[in-house]
């Protein structure tokens, strides 16, 4: 953003860390204008007072904390497993899935207390700044963007450190000691990267994994979990009701006791470089699993295959930023015409890092024991088969005509 532009005030996503403490003071150096911050609790387990009194350390006057944690499980990352989403196979897309929430709320209370920017710390050579950006301009397209550490000269940790101490912002002792990696987390996952994970050929310390146990030392004996589907959305575990978001801590509870959930990733990132990650997922794993064994035995076998053919596409657009876009939703529309009857119970067998589904049953269910069992029927008559697929093979047939 060019500094010739006059800012007045200024809404920043603030976590109370050194990079948007820093981001904070510079703001008002750099712009001389207000800053509001805005917190978001999405189930980070960070302590969220803390940010509030760095904040009013700060001198800020109007300071946003909010628990988030219903409406991200509810109407961002729900929607999402409807589609079994998956980034290049694997990602469980925790960190992007949080970003337009993230996003709306800053321009929503941007739009409250009259501030004409918003600012974002996530750094040139990531994901972040695309997801935030195109959510902020998909919401508001006037709206002025400062992204720091596009325009500053700050592009270390030790610049950022000798900042903090000229301008006496507090420093965590691991911070001034340089962490060995970064972490973003939210209910749906923990993910880090950086400085020791960097090398994709070196195996992740255990230390690193927050909340997971090694599969190896999971319990010997397994957990079995049955979860119960209304139309296509997790709404029970084991017969007991719970919210989207305590129904998500309960997953990660049992699938982090038995070391699920974990993933080392290279990945590649929408602005083209590969990055490696290590992802922990407990929860979301669990789910994913659940929900593809209920829509087995629910679901069409043509609307199933064509939620498979473009769930990678889906995970694409919310992978670069493109929640709030028209086509993201048109495939979401698609995605919730088609759970409409995918409702009923999963048991799933939990063991050493592995979930699997072992029962399925629903009220709506399209399997049929008297069309597929071994036994003799009265509903299938087998030589139908024969015209079927010599109509099947007429094409292939001609194609080898002499």
């Amino acid at each position: 953003m060019s500094v010739d532009k006059k800012i007045n005030k200024v809404v920043l996503a603030y976590s109370g860390g050194l990079d948007t403490s820093v981001i904070l003071k510079w703001l008002e150096e750099k712009y001389d204008c207000e800053v509001v911050t805005f917190t978001a609790d999405l189930g980070q387990g960070a302590e969220l007072e803390d940010a509030k009194s760095k904040a009013e350390s700060h001198g800020v006057k109007e300071i946003f904390i909010e628990d988030l944690r219903e409406d991200f499980v509810s109407n961002y990352v729900f929607p999402m497993f409807r589609a079994n989403t998956l980034y290049e196979g694997k990602y469980l897309l925790g960190t992007a899935i949080a970003r337009p929430l993230i996003a709306k709320r800053q321009i929503e209370i941007a739009h409250q207390v009259g501030a004409d920017a918003v600012c974002h710390g996530a750094t040139g050579k990531g994901n972040d700044q695309v997801r935030f950006e195109l959510a902020y301009y998909g919401l508001d397209p006037n709206i002025n963007v400062i992204a720091p550490w596009r325009e500053w000269n700050l592009n270390s940790r030790s610049k950022l450190i000798d900042f903090a101490e000229k301008h006496q912002i507090a420093i965590t002792k691991d911070k001034k000691g340089e962490a060995p990696f970064s972490v973003d987390a939210n209910l749906l996952h923990t993910s880090s990267e950086g400085k020791l994970l960097e090398d994709p050929s070196l195996e992740c310390p255990e230390d690193v994994y927050q909340r997971t146990v090694s599969p190896e030392n999971a319990p010997d004996i397994a957990t079995y979990l049955d979860i119960e589907f209304s139309k296509g959305d997790p709404v029970a575990i084991n017969g007991e009701k719970l919210s989207p978001a305590e129904l998500l801590t309960r997953l990660n509870k049992d699938g982090g006791e038995n070391g699920i959930g974990r993933l080392d990733l290279v990945e590649n990132r929408s602005i083209g470089m590969k990055s490696r990650g290590i992802y922990e997922t407990p929860g979301g794993t669990i789910l994913l699993e659940a929900h593809r064994g209920i829509e087995q035995i629910t679901l069409d076998r043509e609307a199933c295959h064509l939620k498979d053919e473009i769930m990678p596409r889906y995970a694409e657009l919310i992978y670069n930023g493109f929640w709030f876009s028209p086509e993201r939703r048109m495939l979401q529309a698609l995605i919730d015409e088609s759970q409409g009857n995918v409702s009923g119970n999963v048991k799933v067998k939990l063991y050493k890092g592995g979930v699997s589904v072992v029962g399925r049953s629903s009220s709506e269910s399209l399997y049929s024991l008297e069309h597929v069992t071994f036994e003799e029927d009265d509903v299938y008559n087998q030589i139908d088969a024969e015209g079927f697929i010599k109509l099947s093979a007429l094409r292939l047939r001609l194609a080898k005509k002499d």
